[in-house]
């Protein structure tokens, strides 16, 4: 997951923007914004960790990750293992008017992240998890495409120092020997890669490891030294990624990619190329958080994407991108809700025998 190796899933800001709006910007009606505090002011710029507002969620608030979709009948809760989520880009003012990097304490972005990835992606884990998911001072969107690479490389070690400070708090105050589960989307699955190597792989804590949810940005198949692609749904130590498309559409940046991508069906959790039909698909959310959608798409791996049709849903007229990079979780939500279910199930059976 070299820079050079994920420029661009961004190269047409237009369409993401529109597709930002279509799914994500417009909560339900039905939900209320969890009381989370966001008039939080940083003394140096930098996150403090043992303070709960530098935390998008945590066990010990309430906020977005915490609900679940109506939709869904069983919302009993456990706590078998934890995640450590890692947030996309929601810093996408390409003006930058905070610099390469966002501050930690900003009000309106702070928001936009927990209204929209936190509650749309950092949820699906909701059910047997607690869930940690830092604030963090991303980088902003620019640095995925800016021909200034020794900015962007600084920008992405930045952001990075603030996540291994967050996973080392972690560690440290809450983990207790839990099984830890790794999920990220975007430029979270660049820093997780990275926390991955330096924590998990060839170390003790590879063994609490149950499964790494590295979603939005390649991951090629040299990029770890050990630690394998999951190769059914049950696996566990291992990870799953995938980059999603409309079918029969890839575009440039990954025609001109000369190493193979990981990329893993999430509807049959395998990594052939086996077609798998919609009616696998139990259910994916769009902009009513609450309302469920069985059969939203079908999918297949392509080469080094996953391929899907054109979602079905009022108002889908509008959608006339192809790059469905910011739907990656959301179109296979209830799919993924069940694997980490399944995969927490699994690595209990396998450390108790």
């Amino acid at each position: 997951m070299r820079i050079t190796q994920i420029k661009i899933f961004f190269w047409n800001k237009n369409l993401f923007y529109l597709c930002f709006v279509i799914l994500f910007i417009s909560c339900s009606k039905k939900y209320s914004p969890a009381p989370t505090n966001y008039n939080f002011k940083s003394a140096n710029g930098k996150p403090d960790y043992s303070d709960l507002n530098y935390w998008a969620s945590h066990p010990w608030k309430s906020d977005a990750a915490d609900n679940i979709p109506s939709a869904i009948p069983d919302k009993k809760k456990d706590s078998l293992a934890d995640v450590f989520f890692i947030h996309p880009t929601t810093y996408t003012d390409v003006i930058m008017p905070m610099g390469w990097n966002a501050q930690i304490d900003n009000e309106i972005l702070n928001k936009k992240t927990d209204n929209s990835t936190i509650l749309y992606q950092a949820s699906v884990f909701n059910e047997q998890c607690r869930i940690f998911a830092p604030r963090y001072r991303q980088a902003n969107i620019k640095a995925f495409y800016t021909t200034n690479k020794n900015e962007a490389d600084k920008a992405f070690a930045f952001a990075y120092n603030d996540i291994k400070a967050a996973f080392e708090n972690y560690l440290k105050y809450h983990n207790a020997g839990k099984p830890i589960i790794i999920a990220s989307h975007s430029q979270g699955t660049l820093h997780a890669g990275r926390l991955l190597k330096e924590f998990f792989e060839n170390k003790p804590l590879e063994k609490k490891l149950v499964c790494a949810y590295i979603i939005g940005l390649p991951v090629f198949s040299n990029y770890f030294t050990k630690l394998q692609p999951c190769n059914d749904s049950t696996a566990t130590a291992c990870f799953v990624g995938w980059r999603t498309f409309k079918e029969d559409y890839i575009p440039e940046f990954v025609r001109s990619e000369k190493e193979k991508a990981i990329v893993t069906n999430p509807l049959t959790w395998r990594l052939d190329e086996e077609f798998a039909p919609a009616i696998l698909n139990k259910g994916g959310i769009l902009k009513d958080f609450n309302k469920i959608i069985p059969e939203l798409v079908h999918a297949r791996v392509h080469g080094n994407v996953l391929w899907v049709n054109k979602p079905e849903f009022f108002g889908n007229v509008f959608l006339t991108m192809k790059n469905y990079h910011i739907a990656d979780y959301n179109l296979f939500y209830i799919n993924i809700r069940e694997n980490v279910k399944t995969r927490i199930k699994y690595f209990l059976k396998n450390h108790l025998n």
